[in-house]
C-alpha cells in the first residue's frame, strides 16, 4: 500500500484548518525533523496551542490519532531536508556554472570507483556473448540504457535494451550461460531488477551491473561496474547521477572497442561510409550518428 503523503494533506488542508490548529501545521512544516520525534507536550508548547488541539489537528490531518502522525511525519522527513526546507545562496544567479561544476563532481566522484580489471572483465563477457540484454528503467537507466545499446551495437555486437519489468522477467526466462544480462541501476534497490537478474542468473546467463557498490543489486553481479554520486541540494535541476552513468557507458565501450582493434576499426569506417552517403558527405570530425 502506498503510503500517505503526509506533508501533502497537511499543505492541501491549510485553508480550512482554524487558527490554532494552523498554528500546528506551521510549526510542523518548519520542523519536520523535531514534529517527528517530540513529545505531544513538546509539540503543543512549541506551536502555542492545548495538547486537546494537537489530538484534533491529527484526526483533521486524516491520522488515527497522534501516533500515527508522528509516524507518517517520520517516513516524510526521511526524503531529507533538501526537499523541506528553503537553501540560501542565490543558487538562481549562478545555476549555469553550478549545473556544469556538479556534472565535474559526477564524474570525478564515479571515476573514483573505477577498476581497470572490473572493466576489462565486463569487457570480456560482452565480447564472448552470444546475446546481449541491457535492463534498465524509471529516469536516466532508461535513457542510458538505448545509449549503451548504441554504443554497443555500432562495434558490431549483438544487443537489445529493454525497459519493461515484465518483458524483462519473460527475457531473463530464456536466457542461458552463452548471453549476458547488463543491468543499469542508479540506487541498486528496484525490486523488479534484483528479481530480473535471480531469474537470468538461475538459467546460467552472467550478469554485469552498473549500480552503486553496497546495494542489494550488486550482489547479483558476475562483473560490478560501480558508481556513486552524492545528490546536491539545488534540487530544481535533473540529476547529476546519469553522467556518472553515462561514463561508466563510455569507459566500458571503449575497453570492448580496444579488445579487436582492427574489427572496431572497420566498424566505424563503415559506419562513416553509410552516414556520409546518406547525408551526402560530411566534415571528417563529424560525429557518428551521436
Amino acid at each position: 500500500m502506498t503510503t500517505s503523503d503526509i506533508v501533502f494533506q497537511i499543505r492541501a488542508r491549510y485553508d480550512q484548518l482554524s487558527v490554532t490548529e494552523q498554528k500546528v501545521a506551521d510549526a510542523i512544516l518548519a520542523d519536520l525533523g523535531f514534529a517527528a520525534s517530540a513529545s505531544i507536550n513538546e509539540l503543543a508548547e512549541r506551536a502555542g496551542v492545548s495538547i486537546a488541539t494537537i489530538s484534533r489537528f491529527a484526526k483533521v490531518a486524516g491520522c488515527d490519532d497522534v501516533r500515527d502522525l508522528k509516524l507518517r511525519l517520520a517516513q516524510a522527513g526521511a526524503i531529507g531536508t533538501r526537499f523541506l526546507a528553503d537553501h540560501a545562496g542565490g543558487e538562481e544567479n549562478v545555476f549555469y556554472n553550478r549545473i556544469c561544476a556538479e556534472i565535474e563532481d559526477a564524474l570525478h566522484q564515479s571515476l573514483a570507483h573505477f577498476s581497470e580489471t572490473q572493466f576489462r572483465a565486463a569487457a570480456s563477457l560482452l565480447d564472448k556473448a552470444r546475446m546481449i540484454y541491457v535492463a534498465g528503467f524509471g529516469g536516466a537507466s532508461t535513457m542510458l540504457g538505448d545509449e549503451l545499446q548504441f554504443r554497443l551495437a555500432r562495434l558490431g555486437h549483438p544487443v537489445a535494451a529493454y525497459h519493461d519489468p515484465v518483458l524483462l522477467r519473460m527475457l531473463a526466462a530464456t536466457l542461458s550461460e552463452r548471453d549476458v544480462l547488463l543491468v543499469l541501476s542508479v540506487s541498486g534497490v528496484t525490486p523488479e531488477l534484483l528479481e530480473i537478474a535471480d531469474i537470468a542468473r538461475q538459467y546460467g546467463a552472467k550478469t554485469v551491473i552498473v549500480t552503486a557498490p553496497a546495494s542489494p543489486l550488486a550482489e547479483r553481479a558476475d562483473v560490478l561496474l560501480p558508481f556513486h554520486v552524492e545528490e546536491t541540494d539545488f534540487i530544481y535541476k535533473p540529476s547529476a547521477s546519469r553522467y556518472g552513468m553515462m561514463l561508466v557507458i563510455d569507459v566500458l565501450a571503449t575497453e570492448l572497442a580496444l579488445l579487436h582493434k582492427s574489427h572496431s576499426k572497420e566498424m566505424l569506417r563503415r559506419l562513416k561510409f553509410v552516414l556520409d552517403d546518406y547525408r551526402g558527405g560530411g566534415d571528417q570530425r563529424l560525429p557518428l550518428g551521436d
